[in-house]
């Protein structure tokens, strides 16, 4: 359900017909030399390294993104305590992730070169899920050991600090289980005012993480008033149009895509496989297009020029 006069996301729809998302935060700043193997992942850089997170910011818009995800998809309080920050450190770092996203987009704008044929880029608040701050892979199962009240619970503290933020919307994303969907929407049904998009980790063409077909995700969350779209992030490429096809058939929200760079983890040794071919990530997402997303981008080992190589294939520049 979305009330479209107030969706932040409209006016980029309107303008141009889609609105191009950055792509992969955390392995950028891999290839920028952070090691990011522990739990808060690129979250830890929220409190050693905040220009870096800038910096990548800044690369995707120049790339000609339309909207920066925050650097809060790992933030949470319970993970910044564990680390040895107090109560309001960790809130104030999980606060400053929106902040560095918020001025950078800002400075930026106030360049008028960047201001050609563009509209004022969005910033959005990444809320990810409890298997990120287990750190265990399990944003890619959704096999939680919590209920839908414990995960509201869970979520709520994070949830209040981002969405009293100078963020544009909350990006609630790489879902993998629709007790966690149901919780989020509880909260955004609890924030007037606040819109955010809903995006799922999923295993195939046809069913998020822990095995519920996506139809039925998107069906669960049609009465909860300001959603700005629905979709799918960090999933392969090859399942992406079949997904977006079952998703245009449940719903009249504008659809959302940002999925990996189709390149393989492997779990032993710890290292990516495969290559990346920002030609192929652009000629795919034109076909993303056509099938009906509408809001796109990458995740995971998705870089700038990817990004770009998308708005030139959808904006035509």
């Amino acid at each position: 359900m979305v009330n479209d006069a107030a969706n932040p996301i409209q006016p980029f729809l309107d303008s141009q017909g889609v609105l191009i998302l950055d792509g992969g935060l955390a392995s950028e700043l891999e290839r920028a030399g952070f090691d990011l193997n522990d739990s808060l992942w690129s979250a830890r850089l929220l409190i050693e390294s905040p220009d870096a997170i800038t910096a990548v910011h800044r690369r995707y818009l120049e790339a000609g993104a339309d909207c920066i995800i925050s650097a809060s998809y790992q933030a949470t309080v319970e993970g910044f305590v564990a680390r040895g920050l107090s109560s309001a450190g960790a809130e104030a770092a999980i606060a400053r992730s929106v902040q560095l996203a918020v001025d950078v987009r800002d400075e930026f704008w106030g360049d008028d070169d960047n201001r050609k044929d563009r509209l004022r880029p969005l910033v959005a608040a990444s809320v990810g899920p409890y298997g990120a701050f287990l750190a265990d892979g399990s944003e890619f199962t959704g096999d939680y050991d919590l209920d839908e009240a414990a995960l509201i619970d869970f979520h709520r503290r994070r949830w209040e600090i981002l969405s009293s933020s100078d963020a544009d919307l909350l990006a609630c994303e790489t879902i993998p289980s629709l007790v966690e969907a149901r919780a989020l929407g509880r909260l955004l049904m609890d924030t007037p005012d606040r819109f955010a998009w809903f995006s799922f980790s999923c295993r195939d063409g046809e069913h998020i993480s822990d095995g519920t077909p996506i139809v039925d995700c998107v069906r669960a969350l049609a009465a909860v008033p300001r959603i700005a779209a629905m979709g799918v992030n960090c999933t392969a490429p090859a399942y992406i149009t079949s997904l977006v096809k079952k998703i245009r058939g449940a719903t009249d929200s504008p659809i959302v895509v940002y999925p990996n760079s189709g390149e393989g983890w492997d779990p032993q040794s710890k290292s990516w496989t495969g290559a990346a071919d920002p030609a192929s990530f652009a000629h795919a997402a034109a076909g993303w297009r056509a099938a009906g997303a509408r809001l796109l981008g990458g995740c995971c080992r998705t870089r700038p020029e990817d990004i770009r190589g998308v708005r030139e294939a959808l904006c035509g520049r």
